[in-house]
């Protein structure tokens, strides 16, 4: 495709060059002459040049534009779409060219010109038709037969030259950029020339701006970069530049070497009113065109420039900070900004101010040696509370990045843009090997692999170019490449892994601004995204995360990442974890840390029973919001809070029974606890494993997780490396709407995990598909901890604080018939027996000086269910406390009363009661 459209442009340039230089005087076929042909090409070059002329006029231009067109196209592995079509647009294009100007020189006056054809401007076809078509129109219409003759000339021009040439719309608009440039060059010229300054109201100011982090280097408005490629809504990053915490430049004094008004300092020449805004700005603004100012006035004669010109010579000090705005991220304590203007000051009212504030208030008294800063008073900044992370109480501190090993300096500046633009054609060529006619419209280089948007020819279908997949991924010789639509655009991304690929750190994650002005309850730090941005989530929002993955594929590095996104962002008062771990060695490592509930369980019954768990602490917690009347336990914890801080004791009002004697109903205050709740994120590693042991009890209680436990603050992490149907049930995929997938065997496990294909063609070590509440799918790399980093953070963790556990969290659950059974033997089954068993369970207490579900249980032999009732009976009758945020409870009961127990009336009620 090269070769053919660098011979097309041989041809081109060839035939433009004999054309340039016709000499009607060579020999050719209409002239016998004797002498040398001084045509550029010598006697073939005058002959194809005299045939053109005498035959199409100046119609003769338009073969070469076309030619170059097909060059361009073909050089650039754009092709040709419809050849065909093309080169038979390009043969009517000829008559239709010498048409148009036949016809004009025929009807304008003065038209017959001195040219060295006989035939006129359009040659011998344009002639005859233009003289066969008027006649025609003419005849049947008279005066407007011959503008319906000009017009019909000129539609047919404006029909064949683009379909014959083939370019696409931003190669016009490219075109037309060009010829506006040259035609407006003459005029600058002269301007230049003549010394003519540019008019105030077309000036275009450079003015520096504030650079981001990512910048991108073209392609964002359609541009066109210098070798021609075309970028329009992507660009490649540019390589990341210092932090950029201020728009103006540092308040150097440093005097300006122009001559004139150079005497003076920029700030000076500001107060003489000598300097125009752009100039006074010192920057600040965008490009754009100089503001109209008003018709410039004889300046009064300024009785202070002596003056300000002895300041200026005899002061060493640094001149009035010129105001700054300062990120608003930046550090608040260093700088300090003055603030705008409101309305522009007139030069006196400036100069005014200056001498106000260099000389004191001693009338006329010097100055000292520099004028004192003018620093703004301190304003009452906004309160952003959510912007920060969730401040840990006054023991905790979280762990340091210093644990984590930095990440190493990489020489790496990723493709360049000649590769970028090598490797766009290179597809481009591949993709019309395969049939797939369309242009590369723009590319963006990350740090794994590169995305081009492919714009498809009109009736290319989307699954044919995704089916393409593997054959692409074998013609350009790497590992896999994944085609994708890209919602709302009129393109089709394709992914290509680079040649080498860059690591994503942890710790470099952890210190950008937007991990530290986060706002979410339990952020994760997930990774980057193919254009290099950080890539985080809230699992408080999702509200839990479904991971899958093959062996190998990263699965369990992005598991360490989220856990220790949690470890490093909250305390144990804000975040507990509960670990379930089946194959033992993964989440093993993070025992004995403080922020645990239980021990990592390990046991798929033990793992059962605290999914059961989850699920009562999810009652029990609605039950407490439904009590202080909120609805989610943010607004819970922050209601516990106010009430903590303030000192009151709420109570509710709770119908005990009805009056024997009125019938009315009868209530009793009750005081609510006000319990802190800290947020529970339940991680299972392996959920096929416990499905195949128990898989009705855990996926009954997976779906009532799933279903309700948002808005009480527990979340569900579940990951499994075989994502079948079996193992995610379509109840299960429901109700996780958020989900990531790494890379997977086929296509079948990503359309489980994703409902798409695509899964299978990740590079592993990592690379993922996260797809957050149903929405459009991002291709994000997971970041690399080693196991070394991970004990570090653990130790320190541990070196911290104990763990407090929960020892209901899993606890033996005993079925209810064996629970009725073992209190009939010797203890009565119901009646009698149940009071005995009561009291027997309150003296255990009262003796022991514990009270739990489970040491009840197992104590007195007991079912679970049982155990339960009798510690809530307990409670409501005052023997113990509620329990705290940890699960332990107070005994409010004293022995010596206990022992009383036995003395009941004839109605069951003990003679004293409990305190």
């Amino acid at each position: 495709m090269e070769l053919i459209g660098l011979g097309l442009l041989v041809v081109a340039v060839g035939m433009a060059a004999a054309l340039f230089s016709f000499n009607p005087h060579d020999p050719s076929f209409n002239t016998a002459t004797g002498t040398q042909p001084t045509n550029l090409f010598g006697r073939a070059g005058a002959t194809v040049s005299d045939a053109l002329i005498q035959m199409l006029g100046l119609g003769c231009i338009l073969p070469v534009l076309v030619l170059l067109a097909w060059a361009w196209r073909l050089v650039r592995h754009h092709g040709m779409n419809a050849p065909l079509l093309r080169i038979v647009a390009a043969l009517l294009l000829l008559p239709a060219a010498a048409l148009f100007v036949g016809v004009l020189q025929l009807l304008l006056p003065g038209g017959q010109v001195a040219w060295p054809s006989a035939s006129g401007l359009g040659g011998e076809v344009g002639a005859s038709l233009g003289r066969k078509l008027l006649n025609a129109m003419q005849w049947e219409m008279g005066a407007t037969g011959t503008v319906l003759g000009v017009m019909l000339a000129l539609s047919l021009l404006g029909i064949l030259v683009p379909l014959s040439m083939g370019l696409h719309g931003y190669e016009w608009r490219a075109v037309g950029r060009g010829l506006w440039a040259l035609a407006r060059w003459p005029v600058r010229a002269w301007r230049s020339l003549r010394g003519t300054p540019q008019p105030p109201s077309t000036t275009r100011v450079y003015q520096p701006q504030p650079v981001p982090a990512r910048a991108s280097v073209a392609g964002m408005n359609g541009t066109t970069l210098p070798s021609g490629f075309p970028r329009r809504q992507f660009g490649r990053a540019a390589p990341a530049l210092p932090p950029q915490t201020e728009t103006a430049p540092a308040s150097t004094w440093v005097e300006p070497p122009q001559a004139a008004q150079s005497d003076l300092a920029p700030w000076e020449r500001a107060m003489s009113g000598s300097e125009t805004p752009e100039e006074a700005n010192h920057g600040y603004g965008n490009y754009g065109a100089a503001p109209h100012t008003p018709e410039p006035q004889e300046p009064p004669p300024n009785p202070y420039a002596e003056m300000l010109a002895k300041i200026h010579r005899t002061s060493d000090s640094p001149p009035p900070p010129i105001p700054r705005q300062i990120d608003d991220e930046g550090d608040e304590e260093e700088y300090t900004q003055a603030p705008p203007p409101a309305a522009p000051s007139t030069p006196g009212q400036t100069l005014r101010r200056f001498i106000s504030r260099s000389l004191g208030d001693g009338g006329g008294a010097p100055a000292p040696a520099g004028p004192a800063p003018y620093v703004q008073q301190a304003a009452p900044a906004p309160v952003a509370a959510s912007a920060a992370p969730p401040a840990p109480t006054a023991a905790w501190e979280p762990p340091s990045l210093d644990l984590l090993n930095p990440p190493p300096p990489s020489g790496q500046t990723g493709l360049s843009e000649e590769a970028l633009q090598a490797n766009a054609r290179l597809l481009e060529s591949v993709l019309n090997d395969y049939g797939v006619q369309g242009s590369i419209t723009g590319y963006r280089a990350g740090p794994v692999v590169t995305l081009y948007e492919l714009e498809p020819a009109p009736g290319v279908r989307s699954a044919r170019v995704i089916g393409l997949a593997d054959d692409i991924a074998r013609s350009l010789a790497v590992l896999s490449v994944r085609i994708a639509t890209v919602p709302g655009r009129n393109v089709i991304g394709i992914e290509v892994p680079n040649a080498e690929r860059e690591t994503v750190y942890f710790p470099e994650l952890l210190q950008t601004k937007a991990w530290t002005g986060s706002r979410g309850k339990l952020e994760l730090a997930l990774g980057k995204d193919i254009a290099g941005e950080p890539v985080f989530a809230d699992l408080a929002r999702m509200p839990h995360l479904l991971v899958a993955g093959t062996t190998g594929s990263g699965k369990s590095v992005g598991i360490n990442a989220m856990i220790l996104s949690l470890l490093y962002r909250l305390s144990p008062e804000d975040c507990r974890l509960i670990l379930i771990d089946p194959k033992i060695l993964e989440l093993s490592i993070y025992d004995g840390i403080p922020h645990l509930m239980t021990p990592v369980v390990t046991e798929p019954p033990k793992a059962v029973s605290a999914l059961k768990w989850a699920v009562q602490e999810m009652d029990r917690r609605y039950r407490l919001m439904a009590d202080h009347q909120v609805r989610n336990i943010s607004s819970y914890n922050d209601r516990i809070r106010r009430l903590r801080d303030s000192g009151e004791a709420p109570t509710r009002r709770i119908q005990t029974g009805f009056d024997p004697e009125t019938g009315r109903p009868v209530f009793d205050e009750h005081r609510l606890p006000l319990e802190h709740l800290p947020y529970i994120v339940i991680v299972i590693d392996e959920m096929a494993d416990l499905m195949m042991t128990a898989g009705k009890e855990i996926e009954a209680a997976v779906l009532r997780l799933a279903q309700k436990a948002r808005a009480a603050g527990i979340h569900v992490i579940m990951a499994t490396q075989r994502p079948s149907v079996d193992v995610i049930t379509g109840t299960i995929k429901a109700n996780f709407p958020t989900r990531i997938s790494f890379q997977v065997t086929n296509k079948f496990d990503s359309r489980t995990i994703l409902g798409e294909q695509g899964a299978e063609q990740l590079l592993g070590r990592g690379d993922m598909l996260f797809m957050q509440g149903g929405a459009r799918i991002t291709r994000v790399h997971g970041p690399f901890i080693s196991d070394e980093e991970v004990e570090a953070v653990v130790n320190d963790l541990r070196s911290k604080g104990q763990p407090v556990y929960n020892a209901d969290v899993v606890a033996d659950e005993e079925p209810e018939e064996s629970a009725s059974g073992s209190s009939g033997g010797g203890k009565g089954g119901d009646g009698d027996g149940s009071s005995d068993l009561y009291e027997q369970a309150v003296n255990l207490v009262l003796r022991e000086n514990r009270a739990s579900t489970s040491f009840v249980q197992r104590h007195l032999s007991i079912g679970y269910n049982r155990a339960a009732n009798i510690i809530d009976q307990m409670e409501r009758e005052g023997i113990i406390s509620p329990a705290n945020h940890v699960g332990k409870r107070e005994i409010l009961a004293s022995r010596s009363r206990g022992n009383d127990f036995d003395g009941k009336d004839e109605d069951g009620e003990g003679a004293d009661g409990f305190s």
